[in-house]
């Protein structure tokens, strides 16, 4: 009388099939997602502060204004976890980015201004899942901010330099962008921001 019934030999093998399938589906699924989210991405944009009015010269120094907003920037940003910094090969960008890149003890990297897919390409590969701090120009930060997929942004008028964009880059490249006013009120500039998709 050893023999097992045949029924149940057979339902506990189609349940334990399905059981192992059951895992193994959920390990697919969960493998799949975890190779492809990608971690919030922060990239905050400036153009760079002003500069003082040189006609002969095309690449001035800041001015008193324009360091006194670089310095804002210290105040504003040393503690929201920047941990790479971009300026342009002029000098205007480069002494924007340096009081922050000195609070955090930071060498800012130099970007050209003319290849904004380089700086896309570097931020994603080297920067993933970290807060950046890009200094542009009035042409170059909009089309960063589009390159990050931000939406497309007018150039920004000559005479202002109170605006900041920050990008945050989600899953799947999902970009959301927040634009706010930073600093004294450029003469064009007014208080306030607006966020956008």
């Amino acid at each position: 009388m050893d023999e097992t019934p045949e029924p149940r030999t057979r339902i506990r093998t189609i349940v334990v099939f399905s059981m192992f399938f059951a895992v193994l589906g959920a390990v697919v699924v969960f493998a799949y997602f975890a190779t492809f989210s990608r971690p919030l991405t922060t990239i905050i944009l400036v153009r760079h502060a002003e500069k003082n009015i040189e006609p002969n010269n095309p690449d001035p120094d800041l001015s008193p204004a324009g360091q006194a907003r670089a310095q804002e920037l210290v105040r504003m940003l040393s503690a929201a976890g920047v941990t790479a910094i971009y300026a342009t090969q002029y000098k205007r960008t480069q002494q924007t980015v340096k009081p922050l890149a000195d609070s955090l003890v930071l060498t800012a990297g130099i970007i050209d201004s003319k290849k904004t897919p380089d700086l896309v390409k570097e931020i994603f590969t080297a920067h993933r899942g970290q807060t950046v701090f890009v200094a542009g120009h009035n042409n170059t930060v909009p089309e960063i901010v589009g390159a990050l997929g931000g939406g497309n942004f007018p150039v920004i008028p000559e005479n202002e330099f109170d605006n900041m964009f920050i990008v945050s880059v989600y899953k799947f490249g999902r970009a959301k962008v927040v634009k706010i006013k930073y600093g004294s009120a450029s003469p064009a500039g007014g208080a306030g921001g607006t966020m956008v998709k």
